[in-house]
């Protein structure tokens, strides 16, 4: 069998149902050389256990998933959301600090929905912008950058009201790159006109903090979270949009990240499998050879390095 992409991440949200342990270890298992981690299972063992299970599993680091969730008015719960935020950026920091050579400090942050009974969309995204203001002195001082994603209109009104990849930038641009990036997921952005210029403008910008890839497809099911594919199961062009990534001069490691019941019911081997696969035949052919390796052999030596 063919080894896969050492690019290739799994963000533990492709296998949910596994625990932290379980994960770790059926990604080695399965040749794949990074993860990106979620901030639940983390904490269901703690973070000093989970740093020193990461450490020992030999993965890279490549993101932890999520924080945000700050559009809310001034008040407790605002002030309760800013300081969870601080304690996930520690989180970032410790673990990044425990995953193999070549691990990136990336905080993904999803921005929220409205306000309950609000439709002042401006006014929420301000809001984000002044939260980051908040935080970046704190990312900073821990060496993390915080990823603004995006997530597809249909998730505005609930669960993030940035929604598309130039108005990430946008929030981003007050602050430091190296501090305040984006996260660039196919999921979300594909179907944006303005996709490919703004994956230009945030390479020119330095802002482009992680990469993740999954695929759409129609009909999507009932509750919508859940209805992400593998690479190369729907209708994404994910090979221009990869390429575009590719020219910003982007060279970390690619995470895959699906949501989806029938997905996660599969035996998390199996799934790993298949994502590897679909990797190969969709996201593959479009990254630049390895220097020093055959198609599909595994490193002998850090691939990626961290720019942030």
């Amino acid at each position: 069998m063919t080894a896969p992409d050492p690019r290739l991440s799994i963000n533990q949200a492709t296998i949910k149902r596994a625990d932290l342990a379980t994960a770790l270890r059926v990604t080695a298992e399965a040749g794949i050389e990074a993860i990106g981690l979620w901030r639940e299972p983390v904490q269901e063992v703690g973070l000093a256990e989970a740093a020193r299970m990461l450490a020992g599993s030999g993965l890279r680091f490549t993101t932890h998933c999520r924080s945000g969730f700050f559009t809310m008015p001034e008040g407790s719960a605002r002030r309760a959301s800013i300081d969870d935020n601080r304690r996930a950026i520690d989180e970032t920091a410790t673990l990044a600090a425990a995953g193999a050579p070549g691990s990136t400090a990336v905080l993904v942050l999803v921005a929220g929905g409205l306000p309950e009974g609000s439709r002042d969309l401006a006014g929420a995204r301000a809001r984000v912008r002044d939260a980051i203001g908040e935080l970046a002195p704190d990312a900073r001082a821990a060496g993390v950058t915080l990823a603004i994603e995006p997530l597809h209109p249909m998730y505005a009104s609930d669960r993030c009201v940035v929604s598309t990849l130039g108005q990430a930038l946008d929030i981003a641009a007050d602050f430091d790159p190296a501090v305040v990036g984006a996260a660039v997921d196919t999921f979300h952005i594909w179907w944006d006109p303005d996709v490919l210029p703004a994956i230009a403008r945030a390479g020119r910008e330095g802002r482009i903090a992680t990469y993740q890839v999954c695929d759409w497809k129609t009909p999507l099911p009932a509750d919508v979270l859940l209805s992400r594919h593998y690479p190369g199961d729907g209708v994404i062009d994910l090979g221009s949009l990869t390429r575009a990534l590719v020219a910003t001069g982007y060279d970390r490691d690619i995470e895959v990240e699906i949501f989806h019941e029938e997905i996660w019911d599969t035996d998390p081997s199996e799934a790993l499998r298949r994502t590897a696969a679909g990797f190969a035949a969709a996201v593959s052919p479009h990254l630049p050879p390895i220097a020093g390796r055959g198609a599909g052999t595994a490193p002998t030596s850090t691939p990626l390095e961290s720019r942030a």
